[in-house]
């Protein structure tokens, strides 16, 4: 599991560095944090991407949306009144992370930024929409029985 941890803001507005924690699983108390971290990391990369007139700006806007989306209903998700709703919003937050993963490789293929650039976002993408996608399929096993 690759934690994404912003060490710092270069000219570029991407320099990330992945964390390696000790093996362990993802607590309710994790995703949040882990989450807003990951937004950070889409707001300082849509920054970066607003600076540049054209197709960039447009990128950056659909980006933003979605990649700070998955933060915010995970953080709703912590207040849920019930299962349901707890349900609910994971599936957004997941909805929403695969929508991030698509932008994110948009982004790389067509070179607005450079492939590199983007792979550790990208590698951290993948992990939330597993992580996300686990959630979901585990409540869902649940709700079943």
């Amino acid at each position: 599991m690759c934690l994404l941890v912003i060490v710092g803001v270069g000219s570029n507005g991407m320099d990330c560095q992945p964390e390696r924690p000790a093996a362990r699983t993802v607590s309710k108390r994790d995703l949040p944090e882990r989450t807003f971290r990951f937004a950070l990391s889409i707001v300082r990369l849509s920054r970066h991407l607003e600076s540049t007139p054209g197709v960039s700006r447009e990128l950056a806007r659909q980006l933003l949306r979605s990649g700070t989306s998955i933060g915010a209903n995970i953080e709703e998700g912590q207040g849920s009144q019930s299962e349901a709703d707890f349900l609910t919003k994971c599936s957004i937050a997941c909805k929403e992370a695969r929508e991030t993963h698509y932008w994110l490789r948009l982004i790389a293929a067509s070179g607005v930024i450079p492939g590199p650039s983007v792979a550790a976002l990208l590698k951290e993408c993948d992990e939330l929409v597993a992580i996300l996608m686990a959630i979901v399929k585990r409540l869902k096993e649940k709700r079943r029985r």
